[in-house]
């Protein structure tokens, strides 16, 4: 079973993402403080990892930057997820090593689509 870290600091949007991700058979762990993602991505060593770019403490493209400098998940598929919907923030995104870019709202089947797409050997 893959395990997804969520990385969110709104409470809502990290709840609904473990109920649509576990329904597709995922692990989904999510927590909503980026200043501690790094320890817990350590501890769970998740197969791929979302993040928000707007969040109090680290933003999504230096929690991006930090995962991809460091060797145990420089391999790990980063999917960013953000309302942030302008062409700088998802250039900046991609730049700081993400794989993909989704916009909020999104659709179910795009967010498991982009998974599927990533973690697929």
């Amino acid at each position: 079973m893959l395990k997804i870290l969520i990385v969110d600091d709104d409470v809502s949007i990290t709840e609904l993402m473990k109920t649509l991700l576990k329904m597709e058979g995922y692990e989904a762990i999510a927590i909503n403080d980026s200043l501690q993602a790094m320890d817990i991505a350590k501890s769970l060593n998740p197969d791929l990892i979302t993040l928000d770019l707007m969040m109090p403490g680290l933003t999504g493209f230096e929690l991006c930057k930090m995962f991809n400098g460091d060797p145990n998940f420089s391999n790990t598929p980063i999917i960013i997820i953000s309302a942030k919907d302008d062409p700088e923030s998802k250039r900046q995104a991609l730049d700081s090593g993400a794989k993909e870019y989704l916009t909020k709202p999104f659709l179910v089947d795009d967010l498991i689509g982009t998974i599927q797409s990533l973690t697929e050997s």
